[in-house]
């Protein structure tokens, strides 16, 4: 049964219902898109990558803030309507993606048993279907979980550009975001990898290295991360897809 909603009120008390925060790290410059400012300020179907990422978020109707970490620099943020939307608060992020959600993290007033989500910024084609799905069916694990795809190509892997082995991707998931973890148990985890010089890919790698098995909620292949210049065009025709389909509907 899915858990009612908490619309967002800072204002008042939550009765007991499971409490959310959205963290969404976007201090990154993305040099492998080669682009002369940061990949989150590209323009994509009228507006940034930043914003229709945020705007997905801001669509859910529980939860408590939305806390943004942008590089300390950051010139382009304050320009964009979104600036001054009273859900949203500013942080200052760190060296690398991980030091920047711990930033995040540190920075909520959230209890030890509230839900984080974290989303990253280059993903702006996230459904909000998607998004309740995975709090709805994670609300209840004692662990938490991350909305993830099956690996449908063969992989390889290789040593100076020669194929070593094929591995099997029968048991293979693409770990996708939002990730969505206890806040205590997050920031715990991350802290400890980050002072270990432990290799953190994203908040799941944090969590298991201490011994926990998150959850996996299926998500959609059409949730891409903006990585390289060529996924541009594949997002810009993935987010007209997308409305086309809610016209559908209505």
């Amino acid at each position: 049964m899915d858990s009612p909603p908490v619309f967002f009120n800072p204002s008042s008390p939550d009765a007991g219902l499971p409490v959310f925060w959205l963290v969404v790290p976007a201090a990154g410059i993305g040099k492998r898109m080669g682009a002369d400012i940061p990949k989150q300020y590209l323009h994509l179907a009228g507006k940034t990558v930043l914003e229709h990422s945020v705007e997905r978020l801001l669509q859910l109707p529980s939860f408590k803030a939305l806390y943004l970490v942008l590089d300390k620099a950051d010139e382009y943020w304050s320009s964009l309507p979104l600036a001054n939307h009273p859900a949203i608060r500013r942080v200052d992020g760190g060296v690398e993606r991980a030091d920047s959600v711990l930033n995040g993290l540190k920075a909520l007033p959230a209890a030890e048993n509230d839900w984080v989500l974290v989303h990253d910024a280059a993903r702006p084609c996230v459904t909000l279907d998607a998004i309740k799905m995975l709090m709805n069916k994670v609300c209840d694990h004692p662990v938490g979980g991350i909305l993830a795809v099956p690996v449908s190509d063969t992989l390889k892997s290789v040593e100076s550009e020669n194929i070593e082995a094929t591995q099997d991707r029968s048991k293979l998931w693409q770990a996708q975001t939002p990730q969505m973890f206890r806040y205590g148990l997050l920031r715990n985890t991350l802290e400890q990898a980050l002072i270990n010089k432990m290799a953190v890919t994203d908040e799941s790698s944090a969590v298991e290295m201490f011994g926990h098995q998150p959850m996996v909620v299926a998500g959609r292949s059409d949730n891409i991360k903006i990585t390289r210049p060529e996924d541009l065009p594949m997002a810009t025709f993935i987010l007209q897809q997308q409305a086309h389909s809610v016209e559908e509907k209505k």
